[in-house]
């Protein structure tokens, strides 16, 4: 059937092998506490995945509108079989979230169309602290498990 995913269970196990893929990370430092917890689940997971520590690459910049120039820097060298972006947005009393929050998504996916290169994005967008603490370690692993497959995927696809 046309568009059917006909993978296999091997397939979905090779997609999440990742020995030999070189990734790159992208941390913004504000909101620190919880962008740490991120970075480190998602260091993690990597290396569970098979991700060397040698092949792991980890910035930061200062806050999520800067996450994209560092994954267009990254992304420019062409060494990277993915990258990921790790953030956390807290909604304040002013409308400077939602522009954040919208600037920073568009920015991530601008970067992986413009370079095709897969981009894990893992910057949170949350109501409040209690929030972004509830989804720091899942969302970590995720990103890190995103960045994995669609490497593999789209390794396999050339």
């Amino acid at each position: 059937m046309f568009g059917a995913d006909k993978g296999t269970v091997a397939d979905s196990d090779n997609r999440m092998n990742g020995k030999k893929l070189k990734i790159g990370i992208v941390q913004a430092r504000f909101n620190a506490d919880i962008t740490d917890a991120l970075a480190n689940a998602c260091r993690s997971e990597l290396l569970a995945l098979g991700v060397l520590e040698k092949d792991i690459d980890h910035v930061t910049v200062p806050g999520a509108l800067e996450i994209t120039v560092a994954l267009q820097a990254m992304a420019e060298k062409s060494r990277y079989d993915a990258l990921v972006a790790l953030g956390c947005i807290i909604r304040g009393e002013t409308y400077h979230f939602e522009l954040v929050a919208n600037e920073s998504g568009a920015g991530v996916t601008r970067v992986a169309l413009d370079y095709q290169i897969p981009i894990a994005n893992a910057v949170l967008t949350t109501e409040n602290v209690e929030q972004a603490i509830a989804r720091q370690d899942e969302k970590g692993r995720d990103a890190a498990r995103v960045a994995v497959e669609m490497a593999n995927l789209l390794e396999s696809m050339e």
